[in-house]
């Protein structure tokens, strides 16, 4: 009987044993961990463009794209078309969109505020590119120095004036940090110089056909003027027909941007200068600093990208 009990016994942990060893499914739930941390490691970016109406922004989002591409990352572009209140929306739908990091270039750096902390609020890092946000957490800023290409500008025309005549300055769009530094630049050089005299400053918004219309305007009271100095090189090609239909050819024309046509406006003698930015490459560091961010990796608060003055 003892020997049947026994027997028993050790028949019945043997079944235990080998239950045991065949309990794991086919699928288990760390698998679908495991599976779950491959997808997330997937970047998925957002990049908000202020307008795709202009040369700059377009060869911007292309060094972007590139830059993803070669990176095997998704990325999903929209187009602000000028319109703060279209960014935010933009924004907003990204985030619903469920993205892991934003590149803005904001169409006006105080009213792009509230998107940036839905964001944050959100716990999406933020990169701006071009023009910078006056609010909410950014983690790395990266662009030309906007000040040092303004400046570089008003010395080109101090020089090509022998620091004596009348200057126009067509402006950007009011509120954006390119048009605040660009400015603040060029009055870092012009100002104080006594015999130069900034005879209208007037917005022209980056575009150009709002600079043939301003600079129409303002020839219509200043005919008398030596220099023009535009925030960007559309504004800047604008005035140029503005001049050209008014007979004025021996005006300096200073833009920002070097844009092809404005390079070309160089060559042909039309413009005499263009501050030269490196947008493809702003699109590219966009990108590239995105790729660190999401992996954890310390990027620098601002990433600068070099100028150019372009001169026949």
């Amino acid at each position: 009987m003892k020997k049947l009990f026994k027997g028993f016994l050790f028949l019945t942990l043997l079944m235990v044993v080998l239950a045991g060893c065949s309990t794991k499914a086919p699928t288990s739930s760390s698998d679908k961990d495991s599976s779950k941390d491959m997808k997330d490691d997937k970047l998925k970016l957002g990049l908000s463009i202020s307008t795709l109406n202009n040369p700059f922004f377009v060869s911007l989002k292309e060094g972007a794209e590139k830059e993803a591409k070669a990176q095997d990352t998704e990325i999903i572009t929209v187009d602000a078309q000028n319109d703060s209140a279209k960014q935010v929306s933009d924004i907003e739908d990204l985030i619903q969109k469920g993205v892991n990091v934003l590149i803005v270039n904001p169409t006006d750096s105080d009213a792009v505020k509230a998107a940036i902390e839905s964001a944050n609020n959100a716990d999406i890092p933020v990169i701006t590119v071009d023009r910078s946000a006056n609010g909410g957490t950014v983690v790395s800023h990266i662009a030309s120095d906007n000040v040092a290409g303004g400046k570089m500008a008003g010395d080109f025309i101090l020089e090509k004036l022998g620091k004596k005549g009348k200057v126009v300055e067509l402006e950007g769009i009011p509120g954006s940090s390119a048009a605040r530094e660009r400015g603040e630049g060029f009055h870092k050089a012009i100002d104080g110089v006594a015999d130069i005299q900034v005879v209208a400053k007037q917005a022209a918004d980056f575009d150009r056909a709002k600079g043939l219309t301003v600079m129409e305007n303002i020839l219509q009271g200043n005919k008398d003027i030596q220099a023009v100095f535009a925030h960007n090189d559309e504004m800047a090609l604008g005035a140029l027909q503005a001049l050209e239909a008014a007979g004025l050819k021996d005006v300096i024309v200073v833009g920002f941007d070097a844009t092809d046509d404005a390079v070309k406006a160089v060559n042909d003698g039309k413009m005499a200068a263009t501050v030269a930015q490196k947008p493809e490459e702003i699109g590219q560091k966009g990108v590239q600093t995105a790729m660190k961010v999401f992996m954890k990796e310390s990027v620098d608060k601002f990433v600068p990208v070099s100028l150019d003055l372009i001169k026949k």
